[in-house]
Protein backbone atom coordinates (compact mmCIF):
# COMPACT_ATOMS: atom_id res chain seq x y z
CA UNK A 1 0.00 0.00 0.00
CA UNK A 2 1.81 3.28 -1.07
CA UNK A 3 0.92 6.56 0.68
CA UNK A 4 -0.87 8.17 -1.20
CA UNK A 5 -3.34 5.26 -1.41
CA UNK A 6 -3.70 5.53 2.46
CA UNK A 7 -3.58 9.09 2.47
CA UNK A 8 -6.70 8.64 -0.01
CA UNK A 9 -8.25 5.96 2.32
CA UNK A 10 -7.66 8.07 5.27
CA UNK A 11 -9.62 11.04 3.55
CA UNK A 12 -12.55 9.47 2.72
CA UNK A 13 -12.93 7.78 5.96
CA UNK A 14 -12.55 10.81 8.18
CA UNK A 15 -14.57 12.75 5.04
CA UNK A 16 -17.58 9.89 6.08
CA UNK A 17 -17.29 9.91 9.93
CA UNK A 18 -17.76 13.75 9.73
CA UNK A 19 -21.11 13.21 7.25
CA UNK A 20 -22.16 10.76 10.07
CA UNK A 21 -21.63 13.29 13.15
CA UNK A 22 -22.93 15.92 11.09
CA UNK A 23 -26.32 14.23 10.09
CA UNK A 24 -26.29 12.27 14.18
CA UNK A 25 -25.79 15.18 16.45
CA UNK A 26 -28.02 18.13 16.93
CA UNK A 27 -25.85 20.74 18.94
CA UNK A 28 -24.49 22.96 16.33
CA UNK A 29 -20.79 23.26 18.15
CA UNK A 30 -20.48 19.18 16.68
CA UNK A 31 -22.09 20.52 13.75
CA UNK A 32 -19.12 23.02 13.24
CA UNK A 33 -15.98 20.49 14.24
CA UNK A 34 -18.19 17.40 11.86
CA UNK A 35 -17.39 20.40 8.81
CA UNK A 36 -14.22 20.71 9.98
CA UNK A 37 -13.57 17.18 10.32
CA UNK A 38 -14.90 16.97 6.25
CA UNK A 39 -12.37 19.52 5.32
CA UNK A 40 -10.06 17.72 6.36
CA UNK A 41 -10.83 14.46 5.00
CA UNK A 42 -10.92 16.40 1.44
CA UNK A 43 -7.87 18.00 1.82
CA UNK A 44 -5.67 14.67 2.44
CA UNK A 45 -7.80 13.49 -0.70
CA UNK A 46 -6.46 16.38 -2.27
CA UNK A 47 -2.67 15.73 -1.39
CA UNK A 48 -2.86 12.06 -2.07
CA UNK A 49 -4.05 12.83 -5.80
CA UNK A 50 -1.09 15.46 -5.75
CA UNK A 51 1.27 12.67 -5.89
CA UNK A 52 -0.12 10.67 -8.61
CA UNK A 53 3.45 10.30 -10.65
CA UNK A 54 6.79 10.70 -9.57
CA UNK A 55 6.73 14.78 -9.49
CA UNK A 56 3.90 15.80 -7.52
CA UNK A 57 1.45 18.54 -8.54
CA UNK A 58 2.23 21.65 -6.66
CA UNK A 59 -1.67 22.89 -7.87
CA UNK A 60 -3.15 20.80 -5.50
CA UNK A 61 -1.45 21.76 -2.44
CA UNK A 62 -2.11 25.46 -3.28
CA UNK A 63 -5.62 24.48 -3.35
CA UNK A 64 -5.03 22.79 0.09
CA UNK A 65 -3.57 25.85 1.60
CA UNK A 66 -6.13 27.68 0.25
CA UNK A 67 -8.79 26.08 1.67
CA UNK A 68 -7.57 25.73 5.02
CA UNK A 69 -7.53 29.63 4.83
CA UNK A 70 -10.94 29.42 3.75
CA UNK A 71 -11.94 27.09 6.59
CA UNK A 72 -10.48 28.92 9.09
CA UNK A 73 -12.69 31.89 8.31
CA UNK A 74 -15.97 29.98 7.56
CA UNK A 75 -15.60 28.66 10.82
CA UNK A 76 -15.30 31.71 12.51
CA UNK A 77 -18.02 32.72 10.89
CA UNK A 78 -19.95 29.71 11.99
CA UNK A 79 -18.39 30.42 15.70
CA UNK A 80 -19.86 33.75 15.30
CA UNK A 81 -23.24 32.81 14.60
CA UNK A 82 -23.73 29.71 16.92
CA UNK A 83 -22.94 32.50 19.74
CA UNK A 84 -25.25 34.90 18.47
CA UNK A 85 -28.10 32.56 18.20
CA UNK A 86 -27.58 30.75 21.51
CA UNK A 87 -27.40 34.67 22.76
CA UNK A 88 -31.08 35.15 21.32
CA UNK A 89 -32.60 31.93 22.29
CA UNK A 90 -30.43 30.62 25.03
CA UNK A 91 -29.31 27.28 23.13
CA UNK A 92 -26.92 26.28 20.86
CA UNK A 93 -29.11 24.20 19.16
CA UNK A 94 -31.49 24.55 15.67
CA UNK A 95 -35.38 24.57 16.84
CA UNK A 96 -37.24 21.72 15.56
CA UNK A 97 -40.01 22.70 14.18
CA UNK A 98 -42.21 20.68 12.14
CA UNK A 99 -43.08 20.80 8.62
CA UNK A 100 -47.50 20.92 9.04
Amino acid sequence: MSHAFFYALLGVGLFTFGLYALIIHNHLLRKILALNVMGSGVFLVLVALAKRSQAADPVPHAMVITGIVVAISATALALALMLRLQAETGRAELPEESLE
